[in-house]
């Protein structure tokens, strides 16, 4: 019965950033915001997170509920920050290599390298908005689909780019990835007016974003989530079969500045410096 949220978060540090949430709740809570109930206003926050433990070298370092709170109380309809910060800030793809995720394994093995948030959208000439967030985790590799371009992943102990699709033709055997240590996570958001199940479809499209962007996508490794949500302040005709076509852009495109804004962390490779080489 309920078909609106109060706000979506996302967030790094495996199962236990989901406290994150909890301060959102509690923000939310207190400036009376929530789906109004028999007991008063209770707050809808849908949450998802992203394994990234591994990265820092110190697995006790994850978002509480407090990063949560001040994340609400910080929010505001300006630019979004992009790259190694927030649910990007232990981001990594490329990991059909494993999981070596520092300097210092023995020569020769493969590294991930290193991704984030990103953002982009696209705005019609009748005033249709569909726009993306995603904090991409992913086994796979980062591709431009405009040009077919490896971005970021498998990193070869030489510094260049494996390419996880030659990897894969080759025969090569490679380390299976292991359950809930990969996850792209991420949201879809228009400003027409849809359904609960026109949003859910929305959802549907935007997830062939992943798989635009991704190689290869939706491995077992992976929890890949997408969350869709519609403001309803244009007063168009939504048209739902284009606003999932738009979506699955959007996420594609932001996929791929997740991979391009991001910066290296803990003696994690990023894109813009593979530029540098």
């Amino acid at each position: 019965m309920v078909d609106k949220v109060n706000a979506v978060v996302l967030s790094g540090g495996s199962a236990f950033g989901l406290d994150a949430a909890t301060g959102v709740v509690r923000w939310l809570d207190e400036h009376n915001i929530g789906w109004p109930t028999a007991g008063g206003k209770v707050p809808i926050v849908p949450a998802a997170i992203l394994f990234d433990l591994a990265v820092g070298g110190n697995p006790k370092v994850r978002p509480t509920a407090d990063c949560g709170y001040k994340a609400a109380d910080a929010a505001s309809a300006g630019p979004v920050q992009e790259g190694s910060v927030g649910a990007g800030a232990g981001a990594t793809v490329g990991k059909l290599g494993g999981m070596a995720e520092h300097d210092g394994y023995p020569a020769g093995s493969r590294k991930p390298m290193k991704a984030g948030i990103g953002s982009a959208s696209i705005t019609l000439p009748n005033g249709l908005v569909v726009a993306a967030l995603v904090a991409v985790n992913a086994v796979g590799d980062i591709v431009d689909p405009a040009t077919g371009r490896i971005v970021a992943g498998v990193l070869n102990a030489d510094g260049t780019l494996a390419d996880a699709r030659k990897i894969l033709r080759s025969g090569q055997t490679i380390p299976r990835p292991r359950a809930a240590e990969n996850t792209t996570i991420g949201l879809v958001a228009t400003n027409a007016k849809l359904t609960k199940d026109q949003a859910n479809r929305m959802a549907l499209m935007a997830n062939d974003g992943y798989a635009r962007a991704i190689v290869p996508s939706h491995t077992l490794g992976d929890g890949d989530t997408v969350f869709a949500l519609a403001t309803g302040r244009w007063q168009g005709d939504a048209d739902v079969t284009t606003i999932g076509a738009l979506a699955a852009e959007t996420m594609a495109d932001a996929i791929l500045r997740a991979a391009t804004q991001a910066t290296s962390a803990a003696g994690i490779t990023a894109a813009r410096d593979l530029k540098k080489r």
